[in-house]
């Protein structure tokens, strides 16, 4: 008899799980006021916080986060970023290899 209490105590387990995981995948109405409300407020603390955890696990992802970053705010290279201009005698990779325009 105490077999078929722990079996039934297992099937009803099982079924509230399945029962909350439809609930909580089940899509919901958002107004268009609401949506641009929520990407304005950019990450969620859910996110930054698996950020760290990328960063910590991953160490090419924190290099791969500031190029995004970067992308974000318009600079594709860090060195036309930075607003100083070039020392003078230095060019572009061409000189350095050996390489002229001559």
């Amino acid at each position: 008899m105490s077999d078929w209490i722990g079996i039934a105590v297992i099937v009803l387990v099982v079924l509230c799980g399945l029962f909350g995981l439809s609930q909580l995948s089940k899509p919901y109405d958002v107004s268009v006021e609401e949506f641009e409300k929520r990407a304005k407020e950019g990450p969620s603390l859910m996110s930054a916080g698996l950020s760290g955890l990328q960063k910590f696990l991953d160490p090419a992802a924190e290099k791969a986060i500031e190029v995004q970053e970067d992308l974000r705010q318009g600079r594709y290279n860090k060195k036309e970023g930075s607003g100083d201009p070039p020392e003078p005698g230095q060019n572009d990779d061409k000189v350095t290899n050996g390489e002229s325009d001559a």
